[in-house]
């Protein structure tokens, strides 16, 4: 474990410095600069290049790439180039929101997709195709539709035309009913991938162990159908939904870039698209780095419920 630990701990400075310079020379890749973008038609030229020189723009990239790998060398994660504010705090602001989102978005989709998943297993194992074929069908369907395609359907149908839930306002942590009705259909949204995702690997895994001899030895022994499905069969198939479901909750963080975006949430994903058209260079490269890092965070800890899933499972 001790070894595994160190290994993965390897891969996490690996990565970090890779996703570090990747994204310092890729935002500078984008015409225009923070400077540009904040003076606008108000200046140009000489005014322009002083404006560039306060901002440390014009040192050479080798300077300001140093610059900011020292600063991160001692956490400190700088002040963002165009308002002059601290990073740190505008993560803390916007974070809680986006990991709300993604915590309820997989709480939600693991609730309906692996009783639901189970169940079309079930069914095609009994030989009831119609069924299975029903709540594949349905999957596949749902797992085709793009994310903002749902939210914008979803933003036109349920805010504006019947008005049951705001299309946008602010979100105060003192009022939890706000709380729930502007995060409602964002987490509908994303839910509904994950659900057709989650609920197409639970049936394939499972619907491969119902033929094992513990299954039949369990039905032998005179358990009720419902006992055998989800207390062995369901038990003994949770390896590669565990798989999914960690993998699924890293790619759902880049939903939420999209979602908030749609549903005007004032979360992580709205602050890096803020920071992207702003050509904020130090907020763009620490957000990157926030969500490789929990990628890599959410990798781990999957790794880690393997063990307390299955004793068997080796590192």
């Amino acid at each position: 474990m001790l070894a595994y630990s160190l290994k993965k701990l390897l891969q996490l400075v690996v990565t970090t410095i890779g996703v570090v310079t990747l994204v310092f020379f890729a935002m500078r890749l984008i015409p225009g600069d923070a400077a540009a973008a904040m003076a606008g038609d108000t200046l140009s030229g000489a005014a322009l290049e002083r404006l560039r020189d306060q901002m440390g723009l014009n040192d050479p990239l080798i300077v300001q790439f140093w610059t900011f790998v020292r600063s991160l060398l001692v956490l400190d994660l700088g002040r963002t180039l165009t308002t002059n504010l601290p990073v740190s705090d505008l993560i803390m602001s916007a974070a809680p929101i986006t990991l709300l989102i993604a915590i309820a978005t997989i709480i939600l989709a693991i609730a309906i997709a692996i009783p639901l998943g189970t169940m079309a297993a079930f069914m095609a194992h009994k030989g009831h195709k119609t069924l299975d074929n029903m709540i594949t069908g349905l999957a596949m369907i749902i797992d085709l539709m793009p994310s903002f395609w749902t939210a914008l359907v979803f933003l036109l149908i349920f805010s504006l035309t019947l008005g049951w839930f705001p299309a946008s306002g602010p979100i105060s942590w003192d009022d939890p009913y706000t709380i729930v009705m502007r995060l409602a259909l964002p987490i509908l949204v994303l839910s509904l991938s994950q659900v057709a995702i989650l609920a197409r690997m639970t049936r394939t895994a499972v619907l491969e162990v119902l033929s094992e001899d513990y299954v039949r030895t369990a039905r032998a022994m005179g358990w009720s159908e419902l006992r055998v499905l989800f207390r062995h069969a369901l038990k003994n198939a949770a390896l590669p939904i565990v798989t999914v479901v960690g993998l699924s909750f890293g790619n759902l963080l880049n939903g939420t870039i999209i979602v908030e975006a749609i549903f005007t949430i004032p979360g992580v994903g709205t602050v890096l698209i803020n920071g992207i058209n702003s050509r904020d260079y130090q907020l763009v490269q620490v957000l990157m780095i926030f969500y490789a890092m929990l990628f890599v965070f959410i990798n781990f800890a999957t790794d880690i419920l393997y063990r307390a899933l299955d004793p068997r499972v080796k590192f």
